[in-house]
């Protein structure tokens, strides 16, 4: 018998893909990551007033990422956080 690898294609359907909670994990993350104070970075006030306008303006988390998935790489990167990155990349293929 021959067995076939499922991947998740946005472009054939969302079926099976949960963008909701990878969002919402990839928010955490973020938060997280400007929170933290003892590897301080530039980009935690840009990001963080990014956040702030998307929440002021009723926008979801992935129009947040999807519009500032460059610097949201990079702030991942500083932060040496693998999973958010993994989570940012996931979200980027299958979500955006």
């Amino acid at each position: 018998m021959n067995e076939t690898t499922h991947t998740n294609d946005r472009y054939v359907s969302f079926v099976d893909i949960d963008c909701e909670s990878r969002v919402d994990g990839c928010i955490e993350r973020i938060r997280a990551c400007i929170e933290h104070n003892t590897n301080p970075s530039p980009l935690h006030d840009y990001v963080a007033t990014k956040l702030a306008e998307t929440e002021a303006r009723g926008q979801d988390g992935l129009y947040l990422i999807g519009s500032q998935v460059n610097v949201l790489r990079e702030l991942f990167e500083h932060h040496h956080d693998d999973a958010g990155l993994h989570l940012l990349e996931c979200i980027e293929l299958e979500c955006c």
